[in-house]
């Protein structure tokens, strides 16, 4: 029986500070749980309609497993429509993450938006990229709006969190990688040589990238307007941006 006590510890995980304190997270509805039980994730906990368990049985055999009912998962998280399953889900630990000679990581610079940062994490893994750098002020990866969004790719990418301008300073001393940052009236992105490897930073919805670690980029871009729009979603400029280096390869 799914006692109180558990209920409450479940509905505080919507809140960071509970997260923080418990080091656990939740994953909601059946893309995204069935995403996580294909992964390296440790689940700790699942709740699910008989309709899913019966329809994911092989999945599942080797976690703890309580049935509930569609009413009750909607009361324990946040989505307003879920008849199948939600998760209680281990953290990652918060490691260092550097890009290989071979490869290109993101860096977000104060990313505010929850589903900004979930669709960047699914444009990311479209794109192969695998490891993302975050602000410390960017938006929670584990909050439960990002993990939705991301629809299943918070599987996939590595997250770091860090403060971005000493990360850059220590990056700059152990390799010569580049930093592009995306700006306006910069190189126009499809005439940009990309290099082989760095790091694509993206700044903040409404600001872009702060001053501290704009003096860290090495080459700036910038995704050319034809219209009349004020300003791109920063999740559209980073398929741009990503759809332009991989083009180049």
């Amino acid at each position: 029986m799914f006692s109180k006590q558990q209920q409450k510890y479940v509905q505080s995980l919507q809140l960071k500070k509970y997260r923080q304190e418990h080091q656990r997270f939740l994953v909601e509805g059946a893309k995204s749980v069935q995403e996580l039980l294909g992964s390296d994730l440790e689940t700790e906990l699942l709740l699910c309609t008989p309709k899913f368990f019966t329809e994911n049985e092989k999945l599942l055999k080797k976690i703890s497993v309580e049935q509930i009912s569609q009413t009750e998962l909607e009361k324990l998280g946040t989505l307003q429509s879920n008849d199948a399953a939600l998760a209680v889900v281990k953290m990652r630990e918060n490691r260092p993450l550097i890009a290989d000679a071979d490869e290109f990581a993101l860096v977000l610079d104060d990313i505010r938006d929850p589903g900004n940062l979930g669709t960047i994490l699914r444009i990311a893994d479209w794109y192969g990229i695998k490891k993302v750098i975050c602000s410390e002020t960017t938006v929670d990866f584990y909050n439960p709006k990002v993990i939705s969004a991301s629809m299943g790719s918070f599987t996939r990418i590595r997250v770091y969190y860090s403060e971005i301008s000493k990360y850059f300073e220590n990056i700059v001393k152990i390799n010569k990688f580049e930093i592009i940052g995306t700006f306006l009236n910069s190189e126009n992105v499809h005439r940009f040589d990309f290099p082989k490897s760095g790091y694509i930073v993206l700044g903040n919805e409404s600001n872009g990238i702060g001053a501290e670690v704009e003096k860290l980029i090495t080459k700036k871009i910038t995704i050319p307007r034809f219209g009349e729009a004020e300003s791109l979603n920063v999740g559209i400029a980073t398929a741009v941006v990503l759809d332009n280096l991989r083009r180049r390869e």
